[in-house]
């Protein structure tokens, strides 16, 4: 793209949006040029500025931006920008951006001064000592790390620092956002490659940042610029079609004038504007409906004086024109996590065609388009007789701010950081899921029971054995909706808390770095026991996927084990013949009375004990393994209670809730689900597998019975037998 088209407006942008055209740049570049004004009036190149902030701010204190923009023209002066401006011109644009957006004065000020630390001899010491630590602390948010000290991790620990930084203080990423909106607007001076590059950057770290602070007229503006750079072809079709659309009569006009009159006749005080879309909207709108209209290529927006207006609006447009019923969108009860907040509605005028509508406040309008710069300063002490003392009113730490803080701690190396960091900003959209305690949890779109345990919990979600969702047992796979109600069910006792850890599989259902980070490295930690490797391969046979805190098995060797003190000595309800052994009941066949088994050896000290008639025995037999006496208590060798593990196979035809169903069922005997796995349905038909914890094997029976009592199932049987050879 060349430098002319980069420093043009795009074709049917919002009025409003604040820009830097040619004509000012040359005006501030003559301004700087001639130098700071008279002592006690403003420099010419900042009246600019200092105006459109007083429209914000009318009580403002302007002589901390005059000493400021003259700190920062006397340090930048000599510096030119490639574009061939005085440097001192991209601050001023900058914060210009910033003062359109209603940025109180001490952005403004850290603003003007953002690249004076990193471009210039000034330090940040004397910055703090001119204008306090908040300036100091927001210049040096913004300001990069050293390419020379930091090689190619140069660019993921700078993000890395400033966004730490904004968790303390959210005006650092405003700063930075409109920093890169102006250089976005004059890259066309760049080479191609180096466009591209920060193009993709921009895309897919600071347009999603710019979303999650809802700053949208920052936002949109990126993405029309790097749409336009990354997709030139298509810009150029969308460029066209507007272009098309200009010279015909405006549908949206006609309807603003229809939605005027029935609120004029209704007596409700309102304005009615015609927003249209910007480039990449339109673009996506002509993907999703093929051939767009001229009420396609915008919205109207109704701005009104307070909540109970906008409803009075949505009344009365849905009595006059037709609603489409499914475009109703309510987020002022339910603001998104943005803090947006408007009513969303389409209805059909007197041509049929549809008409999108956006209804919300002025204020509401102001937060929507600026997001967190709409707030003034968000660290100013609370005011009112009722405020507790020293406390800050803070909004603008959200869920996913605090989340991505957390992880990235975590993840010392930049490369990981960076991949992490971009994959969690592909999750544009949040949900909030209600806890059973009663609070509330704000996890990404596509989050997982996986993901809300380590979210909630941290590292001790290691031990998290289960869920409910809306009441219904559930797997950790589980993908959460909006609304849902969750309980994690967590290990019960400190033994099996420490025995319980995720399984690979559990990184299949992670969609958040922190619950992959935490997985994987529980998993390097606890790698699985080489010198058992072949023995394990050779007596699981077909191994589970556990769904539940026993999938945490598979890397410690597949099986459960107890320890021997010696021999004779009953563990879990097995004598075993050889002194000092260590008891695994083998996950394969999961032996429990009366079934008749056999032990084998294996490295480490460990009696293996599988069932007779487990096709592993006869693979260990025939390469000659030496079978190890083992036998079932009886109740005259001591302890011979203990819990026992079984693996069933549950056949059935498959309908709706049926897991839960199944579930329920197992729990109403007392037996615990260690882990689930449901197989694809075939023709109708789906298999499921439990593997089970049971108080009592004598009640292995019942439970199978009950299970075959479950409407659906057809047949439960264990590992290569059928229910009646289990028990004959």
């Amino acid at each position: 793209m060349s430098a002319e088209a980069t420093d043009q407006a795009p074709f049917g942008r919002r009025r409003g949006l604040p820009r830097i055209d040619l004509r000012n740049l040359r005006r501030f570049s003559r301004a700087a040029l001639l130098g700071p004004a008279s002592r006690g009036r403003l420099p010419d190149a900042i009246e600019h500025v200092a105006k459109v902030h007083r429209v914000h701010h009318p009580g403002a204190e302007l002589d901390v931006l005059r000493k400021a923009y003259v700190l920062a023209e006397s340090s930048h002066r000599g510096q030119m920008r490639k574009s061939g401006e005085p440097y001192i011109t991209h601050p001023l644009a900058v914060t210009l951006i910033l003062a359109e957006l209603g940025a109180e004065t001490t952005t403004l000020t850290a603003s003007l001064l953002h690249d004076t630390v990193e471009d210039t001899d000034v330090t940040l010491d004397q910055v703090g000592e001119q204008f306090g630590e908040e300036v100091r602390y927001l210049v040096d948010g913004v300001t990069k790390l050293e390419k020379v000290d930091y090689g190619a991790a140069a660019e993921p620990e700078t993000f890395r620092k400033m966004l730490v930084a904004t968790g303390n203080d959210v005006r650092v990423m405003s700063i930075k956002l409109a920093d890169r909106l102006h250089n976005m607007r004059t890259l066309g001076v760049m080479r191609p490659e180096k466009q591209a590059r920060i193009a993709k950057v921009t895309r897919d770290v600071l347009i999603p940042l710019a979303e999650r602070l809802g700053v949208q007229a920052l936002k949109t503006e990126l993405e029309d610029l790097v749409f336009a750079i990354l997709h030139p072809e298509e810009y150029a079709r969308t460029r066209e079609l507007l272009q098309a659309h200009a010279g015909r009569p405006d549908p949206l006009a006609l309807a603003a004038g229809d939605v005027r009159g029935v609120l004029h006749e209704a007596g409700i005080t309102a304005e009615v504007l015609v927003r249209p879309r910007h480039f990449v909207s339109v673009h996506r709108a002509g993907i999703k409906r093929g051939e767009l209209t001229g009420t396609d290529l915008g919205r109207l927006l109704v701005l009104v004086s307070d909540d109970a207006d906008c409803y009075a609006v949505l009344g009365e447009l849905h009595t006059c024109f037709t609603p489409v019923i499914s475009e109703f969108k309510d987020f002022i009860a339910v603001p998104k996590f943005n803090l947006y907040q408007s009513l969303h509605t389409a209805v059909a005028g007197r041509d049929g065609e549809v008409t999108e509508v956006l209804i919300r406040t002025h204020q509401m309008h102001r937060v929507a388009e600026a997001g967190v710069i709409a707030l003034g300063n968000p660290y100013a002490p609370t005011e009112g007789a009722d405020a507790p003392e020293g406390e800050r009113a803070d909004p603008t730490r959200p869920g996913w701010l605090s989340r991505l803080l957390d992880w990235q701690s975590a993840t010392p190396d930049p490369d990981i950081f960076w991949t992490s960091l971009r994959d969690d900003l592909a999750q544009d959209r949040e949900i909030t899921v209600f806890r059973s305690d009663g609070g509330t949890l704000g996890l990404p779109a596509g989050a997982s029971c996986v993901d809300a345990a380590y979210s909630l919990y941290g590292d001790d979600a290691h031990s998290c054995i289960g869920a409910r969702v809306n009441g219904r047992i559930a797997t950790l796979s589980t993908v959460l909706r909006d609304g849902d109600t969750l309980q994690l069910l967590m290990a019960s006792d400190s033994r099996d808390a420490a025995s319980h850890g995720p399984s690979p599989e559990w990184l299949d259902h992670a969609r958040t770095p922190a619950a992959r980070i935490a997985i994987n490295r529980w998993l390097a930690a606890h790698p699985a026991p080489q010198h058992e490797s072949r023995e394990t391969e050779a007596e699981s046979g077909a191994e589970l996927t556990g769904q539940g805190a026993q999938g945490s098995q598979a890397p410690q060797g597949g099986e459960a084990a107890v320890p021997a003190v010696g021999a004779g000595r009953p563990e879990a309800g097995i004598v075993v013949d050889l002194p000092g052994a260590t008891v695994r009941l083998a996950r394969c066949c999961t032996p429990v009375p009366p079934d008749a088994v056999t032990g084998f050896a294996v490295r480490g000290g460990a009696v293996t004990v599988h069932r007779v008639r487990c096709p592993g025995v006869a693979r260990m037999t025939a390469a000659g393994r030496t079978a190890v006496g083992v036998r079932w208590a009886d109740q005259d060798d001591g302890d011979g209670g203990g819990d026992y593990r079984v693996t069933l196979f549950a056949e059935a035809f498959s309908r709706p809730h049926l897991l839960a169903d199944l579930t329920e069922a197992i729990a109403a005997e007392g037996a615990e689900v260690v882990a689930a796995a449901v197989e694809p349905p075939r023709e109708q038909r789906v298999r499921h597998t439990y593997t089970l914890q049971l108080p009592d094997a004598g009640k292995l029976p019942i439970l199978m019975r009950a299970m075959r009592n479950v409407p659906g199932v057809y047949d439960v049987t264990r590992e290569g037998r059928s229910v009646a050879a289990a028990h004959s």
